[in-house]
Parts: structure tokens; C-alpha cells; sequence
């Protein structure tokens, strides 16, 4: 097949038959535009092929906006930059939600909403006990996520837009809970239960580190860097746990389980888990000095080794959510009085790969993850913990994503198609005679 690109449309001409086809050329707010196939099959007897969906729109969303050449990040049209300096998680939440950033009377109710749903049904307690002590957080999270459906039957109907806004507040405000029970476990200390004076960050790192028998206040500068964290990963875009999500919710799910299903995702280590892949890849490197064998591993293509936290399916530039966490970094390292040589590490590690002309060309630049898990380790988070902490901060974009596509007339339920390449029909093969 063949394409000529016109003003509003594009003629898609199948060369073997000369027949051709106009298919509309959709423009958005900013970024690309997209030719619209919907009508492509029924019209030519043909699919598209797209392995991974790299090229393909798979919905319209008015959530976030991601521009990888120029490194640019925006929910509702404000940049992640002026997010992260000027305002908070709640803040954040709502807008996604809500797609405003609320005023004061409606943030003040929006965080009474969530702060009066993050205690759990105490019966999970005995859901949590079903686990070994040794199991990853993020197995139990996506156990006690999936459960939540059985605990709160009253707003797992997606048709009624109450129920929808009940089930989102309380995800939203479980899974801090969630989390911090699931470290509790882990270490077998006891569950601590939410306190509704404190901030969503603050709540949370009181729940995960303090005990029944001592006081606990953390610090402002720790709370407004786990307050930083959380919104840095609050959504982005149509990512593999968003688009899981969206196809879960697609077939009438109920939300638990559509969430359940992106924090499956988010597992993976080319997802969530890279941040713990920066951590394990610095301590193998181990010492400045060793830097430059690293490098010239990393550049030959026939060693498996490859620099964890450096480049992005979508950022061709400077991760924009990398610079804030480096920022954050050091303001957390200077409030504990660490002197990281991981820290010391990665920023030789950044120095040396970024003037290199390989990483340059090819744009490998640092993101997210190449600071986030520096800041945890200082925080006391285990490694198992890192992807529970994304988990716990994307969750309002899962939900504003659900949300956005479950209000949709519409949608209807993803059914991909597939270029097939395997036998041709064949006759039965008894088994005497093969």
C-alpha cells in the first residue's frame, strides 16, 4: 500500500488493486496529528501493524500531554516543572480528576474526602496475614488492591457517576495504607493506622515508619520530597500500566480490579522496577574509577550490560521530571547529612555518559528513575519498595484515566488484532499415526 498525504486526509492506495481509501487526518490541541483507521479494515480488508502500539493512538485523553523531542510534560496543560515547585499531591489529584486546579474551599473537601477514606477494612489485616513475611510489597499489593472489591461492594458499579467518584476517592486514599502496610508486614512490625491531621505525605511516612511504642514527626524536607515524588509520577500519559488499565476498565471491570491490573504492570522492570535496576547497576559499578569500563560495556552491543536510568520510550531530550528529582535529591541528602557515594556516583556517572558522543547522539539522557531511587535509600525504603511507591503516587492517573475513558460515549472494549504467522488450516492428525 501506498500514502499521499492531502490537507484533512490521507489516500491510502492498495497497489495491487488500485483501489484507495481517504482516511482523516485528526489534530489535536499540540503534538502530532493522527490519521484516523477506524474504517480501514471494514474498507480494505486490511489491519495495521504496530508491535508495541509506538505508532499507533489508542484513545484521546485530556490528561497529560507528553512532547519526548522537546522534554516536555504537562497534566491539564500545566508543565510538571510549575507543578512540582508551586503546588501539592492533593492539588495535583484534583486537576487530573477534575481537569482545574481547585480553589480553596474545593481542595479543603477534597482532602477531607481523602483523608476520611484511608483507613481500611479492618478485616484485610487477615488478608494481609495470608502472605510470607517474605513476599515482595508489590505481590501483596496487587493481592489487596484486587480484594477491595470484596470489601466494598458499594462502588464497583462503573454506570453510576457516584459510585465512580466514591471508588476513586478511595483508591486514592487507600493506597498509602496499603503500602505501608504491606512494609509493615514485611518486617514484622505492627500495622499503624492513618492519622487524619497529617498532609497525604506525611500520613504515609508515619504509617511506614513509626512505631506504637515512640513518637514520630518526619521532617518538612523529607514530607515535601515524598510530596515531590508522588507528583512527579501521578501520570504519564498512555505508558503500559495506563494502557493496561484502560483495557481492563474497557470490559466493565470495577475499578479495584482495573487498578489491580496496571500495579501488575507497573511490576515489570522496564516499567516501575527500573529505579531499582539504577540502585542494583550503581553498586555494581561500585567506584568512580570504574566508570569508563562501564561505559565502553554499555556501548557494545554484545554485552548485556546497559546503563539502567538513562534514556525513555517517549523523552528523545532531558527527562523534565529528571531535573526536579535531581533537586530533590540533594536537598534530601543535605536534611539527613548523608554523603551518598551512590549519589557521588551517579552524578559522575551523568557527567562522564553526557559528554560521551554516543549517549548524546542517541539522546540516552538521565530520567526519572536514575535519582529516584537514591532519594528512597536515603528515605530507609528497601529496593522492594520502590515500585509500591510508584504504584502509590499513579494511582490518581490510573484513575483519572479510568475515569476519562469509563465517561467516554464513546468507547467500547480494546480488542487488538495481529498479523498471524502460524500453521494453515490441516487436517487431524490421529494419535496412532503421528
Amino acid at each position: 500500500m501506498t500514502a499521499t498525504n492531502n490537507k484533512n486526509s490521507v489516500t491510502v492506495t492498495d497497489n495491487r488493486t488500485g483501489h484507495s481509501w481517504d482516511m482523516p487526518i485528526l489534530q489535536g490541541t499540540c503534538g502530532p496529528n493522527v490519521i484516523d483507521i477506524r474504517k480501514l479494515y471494514s474498507e480494505s480488508g486490511c489491519f495495521t501493524y504496530d508491535p508495541g502500539f509506538t505508532s499507533t493512538g489508542s484513545c484521546d485523553s485530556s490528561i497529560t500531554y507528553i512532547d519526548g523531542d522537546e522534554g516536555i510534560l504537562r497534566h491539564r496543560g500545566y508543565s510538571i516543572e510549575d507543578l512540582a515547585a508551586k503546588s501539592d499531591f492533593m492539588e495535583v489529584c484534583y486537576l487530573l480528576l477534575n481537569g482545574e486546579l481547585p480553589n480553596q474551599s474545593e481542595k479543603s473537601e477534597f482532602k477531607n474526602q481523602i483523608t476520611y477514606h484511608t483507613m481500611l477494612h479492618e478485616q484485610m489485616q487477615y488478608f494481609y496475614r495470608g502472605f510470607r513475611r517474605d513476599s515482595h510489597p508489590m505481590a501483596v499489593m496487587v493481592g489487596v488492591v484486587g480484594a477491595l472489591s470484596a470489601f466494598y461492594h458499594d462502588s464497583t458499579d462503573i454506570r453510576d457517576p457516584h459510585q465512580r467518584l466514591i471508588a476513586s476517592h478511595r483508591l486514592i486514599a487507600k493506597m498509602p495504607t496499603i503500602a505501608a502496610y504491606a512494609y509493615k508486614y514485611s518486617i514484622g512490625q505492627p500495622f499503624v493506622y492513618p492519622q487524619n491531621n497529617l498532609s497525604y505525605a506525611a500520613n504515609f511516612l508515619h504509617m511506614t515508619f513509626s512505631v506504637p511504642c515512640e513518637e514520630y514527626v518526619a521532617s518538612p524536607a523529607l514530607v515535601r520530597a515524598m510530596d515531590r515524588i508522588f507528583i512527579l509520577h501521578a501520570d504519564h500519559e498512555q505508558n503500559a500500566s495506563t494502557s493496561t488499565v484502560r483495557i481492563a476498565g474497557s470490559s466493565g471491570a470495577n475499578p479495584f480490579a482495573c487498578i489491580a491490573a496496571g500495579i501488575a504492570s507497573l511490576w515489570g522492570p522496564a516499567h516501575g522496577g527500573a529505579n531499582e535496576a539504577v540502585l542494583r547497576m550503581l553498586q555494581q559499578i561500585g567506584h568512580k574509577d570504574n566508570i569508563p569500563a562501564f561505559i565502553e560495556r554499555a556501548k557494545d552491543k554484545n554485552d548485556p550490560f546497559r546503563l539502567m536510568g538513562f534514556g525513555h520510550r517517549v523523552y528523545k531530550n532531558y527527562d523534565p521530571r529528571a531535573s526536579v528529582m535531581r533537586e530533590s535529591c540533594h536537598e534530601v541528602l543535605t536534611e539527613l547529612g548523608i554523603n551518598d557515594p551512590l549519589l557521588e556516583l551517579a552524578m559522575e556517572l551523568e557527567r562522564v555518559a553526557l559528554e560521551d558522543p554516543y549517549f548524546t547522539e542517541k539522546k540516552l539522557f538521565p530520567n526519572v528513575d536514575f535519582y529516584s531511587g537514591i532519594i528512597l535509600r536515603a528515605m530507609n525504603f528497601p529496593t522492594s519498595m520502590f515500585t509500591v511507591l510508584f504504584a502509590l503516587a499513579r494511582t490518581v492517573g490510573w484513575v483519572a484515566q479510568w475515569k476519562e475513558m469509563i465517561e467516554d460515549p464513546n468507547h467500547k472494549i480494546s480488542r487488538p488484532r495481529q498479523l498471524y504467522l502460524g500453521a494453515d488450516a490441516r487436517e487431524f492428525v490421529p494419535m496412532d499415526k503421528r
